[in-house]
């Protein structure tokens, strides 16, 4: 999938050949890091990093209500045209980048089949289009796209289903992989499966109308499988050699495309795995190991004319969980072993429901030549990331960053001469709140990585594993620095607290607290967490409430006070007959204050928002609660925002943080996100001249509280919060917190990365709430 714009990436060449791999995050983050990641950065290397500057859902080009999809994404020559297959509207879509950072909806050209992959050559785009009936009857055809006119202009017969194209820089050839895939439901669901695949070579040097194919057979070649080549993925070398991949053989193929000979192949090979999860049991633990695992790549990119690397995805027996450089000899280089699982797990993207497949299975790579550096894009399937590395020293790949995508990204594009870089995820179901996306990102000089906002240190040599970040909590005591803690939700089978401070700019996970009773793990649903007020525990720290949220079943709803250490030391549930007025989303935000009432001197006061409306209570209005000892329980209610979405959904609550003075912020959220989400909001309400009452009414009355007044402090999406960190409204904004200065704290929650691109964002707003003199 080549064009103009990747052509810069073959004029490196292999100045030295050295091994190991420097997948570490360095000093790129900001961050004083301890030996095991440490990286030093040498003086010639570049000041610059890719920061996303846009997201793109490419539903946009149909409408808001149709199932759309980019998987493969390319660039036409001016590098002002992104081009993608959409699958599911059998079509190529253009998006216009004249200007990257608002990128616009340019129409797409209707296809006879599926598309499967698309390059580009001078004005014409070159489509891949599945037309198969069924899996033993294989066709395809290659539609050329006049893209000026966007119409196609030629159909040429294939003679299989085509899988991947690739354009050589000279404009002399067309590769395209015939794969002729195999029906994974058919017996075992193994190869062999006839007929097997092969590889097309489409001479376009001269008028579209006198292009030629030439069909070049691969079977007989692959130890494993040698009638079922099928082959995945093809890039195409400066000097004109097509390095193919057969993913299932566990092989790579180099043809020469100006004689049609194969000059070289051999296997993958096998890697072995430590310090990895390869257990699905709702928990991360970078513990386990894998010996000779198949790389079994998908996506393949030159570097250069010498080297080549590989996205071992897997897919038969194998996937070894990262990348492997090789020379044309099928030497390895170097490889990333475990690195991109670990580097996934610290970040908060690694997919612990695939811990017993492929893990963050990469899937596709590309190289492009940027300020002099050749830069390698390796692309996460699982774990919604791009990797970015250094490999200019031939056979070293040294980490640079990690981008966020969209869910599921696979094409990738590398625009250097516009400083750009474009990842495509296929995956979309609107009722998950999530779309197809093209991220755009920019080559930035002089300035630090935008992402990731939270990241961990390491313990034991292997980083601190989190996601699902819901509650939040800064110490307000400490001045000095900015320090706190945070949960995780019920994802996880075993509940954790972490704590965390922040350094250069980026909330620093410095210790993982599990969550125990009577010496045991326990698992609730934690989605608030406050410091406790007035109370000592072991080591000076003050002791920790935690709002956990009870699920309208077999969960209640609880106040959890735990000590430093994680220990519980007290539950709090609700009345019985307040219980029975449950549904499924209870307890959100948690806060802790320090309240004097006439004749009981101070008293700690903890207040509770709950999500949503429950039995009896009023449309529009979510409780509040107030628990003091020796009092119990009282309430008062919310009015939150109706719900606009034109997906339907509710409002509610979710972080809430102490002001003083008898103030409180929340966060008010819609559950939808995308172009669907409306309400994501910052909002302080007073408790003073405000009754909280006892619920003693039946399930057939309605309370009559008293109302806070709200004020908005931030509207999210109004105020382009989003828009500046190049993406998309998030749904799950849950964890608020202020510091002593008066500045807000906001994170989501990323679902740990179950039906979610993995995105963990950290929103700080300075001084939104100045502290009263």
């Amino acid at each position: 999938m080549n064009t103009i714009f990747q052509r810069l990436r073959h004029a490196a060449r292999a100045a030295t050949a050295v091994t190991g791999l420097g997948l570490t995050l360095g000093l790129t983050m900001g961050l004083a890091l301890p030996a095991a990641y440490a990286q030093p950065v040498s003086p010639d290397r570049g000041s610059f990093s890719f920061n996303r500057i846009a997201s793109f859902p490419v539903h946009l080009n149909a409408s808001i209500d149709q199932e759309t999809v980019s998987e493969i994404v390319t660039a036409a020559e001016n590098g002002t045209v992104l081009l993608y297959t959409d699958g599911e509207q059998e079509a190529i879509g253009f998006v216009d980048i004249t200007d990257p950072a608002s990128p616009q909806a340019d129409g797409i050209v209707a296809l006879s089949g599926e598309p499967t992959s698309v390059g580009v050559i001078g004005n014409f785009a070159l489509a891949a289009v599945n037309t198969s009936p069924d899996f033993v009857n294989p066709s395809g055809v290659l539609e050329v796209i006049d893209i000026t006119a966007r119409s196609v202009v030629r159909t040429i017969d294939l003679g299989g289903q085509p899988d991947a194209v690739a354009v050589s820089a000279d404009g002399q050839y067309a590769a395209i992989a015939i794969e002729n895939e195999r029906d994974e439901d058919l017996g075992d669901g193994r190869p062999p499966q006839a007929p097997g695949g092969s590889l097309v070579i489409v001479d376009i040097a001269d008028a579209v109308a006198d292009w030629s194919i030439r069909t070049i057979d691969l079977a007989g070649i692959a130890d494993l499988f040698p009638d079922d080549p099928e082959p995945e993925y093809v890039d195409i070398s400066a000097d004109n050699t097509a390095a193919v991949t057969l993913q299932e053989n566990n092989h790579i193929i180099l043809v020469d495309l100006a004689t049609g000979n194969i000059v070289g192949d051999f296997s993958a090979g096998t890697t072995n795995l430590r310090r990895i999860d390869v257990a699905e049991e709702d928990v991360i633990t970078l513990t386990g190991a894998l010996d000779d695992v198949p790389r079994e790549p998908d996506g393949i990119a030159w570097i250069g004319n010498d080297f080549m690397v590989t996205a071992d995805e897997g897919d038969l027996d194998g996937g070894s969980r990262g990348f492997t450089i090789f020379d044309r000899m099928g030497n390895v280089v170097s490889e990333s072993k475990a690195g991109l699982d670990r580097l996934t797990a610290r970040i908060g993207h690694y997919p612990e429901g695939r811990s017993e497949n492929k893990g963050n299975e990469p899937e596709n790579v590309d190289v492009g030549v940027f300020n002099g550096e050749t830069i390698l894009f390796v692309g996460s399937e699982r774990s919604s990331v791009v990797g970015v590395y250094d490999v200019t020293a031939m056979g070293q790949a040294r980490y640079r960053q990690v981008l966020p995508t969209g869910l599921a990204p696979e094409g990738m594009i590398a625009i250097p001469e516009r400083g750009l870089f474009v990842s495509a995820s296929e995956d979309d179901v609107r009722e998950d709140k999530f779309r197809s996306t093209l991220s755009i990102y920019q080559l930035q000089a002089q300035t630090r990585e935008q992402y990731p906002a939270v990241v961990s240190l390491s313990a034991g040599g292997v980083p601190i594993t989190w996601a699902a970040l819901s509650g939040l909590t800064i110490d307000t005591e400490r001045t000095d620095l900015v320090t706190g803690y945070s949960v995780d939700d019920s994802f996880f089978s075993q509940s954790s607290i972490y704590k965390w401070r922040m350094i250069g700019g980026r909330m620093a996970i410095q210790q993982k607290i599990p969550l125990t009773e009577n010496g045991q793990p326990v698992g609730i649903d934690p989605e608030g967490i406050a410091i406790q007020t007035g109370e000592i525990f072991i080591g000076g720290s003050a002791g920790l409430w935690i709002a956990s949220e009870g699920n309208g079943d077999t969960r209640q709803n609880e106040l959890i006070l735990a000590d430093n250490l994680g220990q519980i030391m007290r539950r709090v549930t609700l009345p019985e007959a307040v219980r029975a007025k449950a549904i499924g989303n209870g307890f959100e935000g948690v806060a802790a204050v320090q309240e004097t009432i006439p004749g009981q001197g101070t008293v700690e006061a903890v207040y509770v928002v709950f999500q949503r409306e429950w039995t009896g209570d009023p449309d529009g209005n979510v409780r509040i609660g107030r628990w003091v000892d020796g009092e119990g329980w009282t309430f008062a209610y919310y009015p939150i925002e109706t719900p606009t979405s034109p997906n339907g959904g509710w409002v509610g609550l979710s972080g809430l943080a102490y002001l003083g003075n008898g103030d409180f912020a929340v966060l008010e959220r819609d559950n939808q996100g995308n172009q669907d989400a409306r309400i994501k909001l910052i909002t302080r309400f007073s408790t003073t001249g405000i009754e909280f009452k006892a619920d003693t009414f039946t399930a057939e009355q309605t309370p009559d509280f008293d109302v806070v007044v709200k004020t908005v402090v931030r509207d999210l999406i109004d105020a382009g919060d989003f828009e500046a960190i190049g993406g998309v409204p998030l749904e799950k904004i849950e964890g608020l917190a202020v510091s002593a200065d008066g500045s807000a704290y906001v994170v989501n929650d990323n679902d740990g990365v179950d039906d979610s691109n993995g995105e963990t964002q950290l929103f700080i707003f300075p001084n939104l709430f100045p502290p009263i003199d």
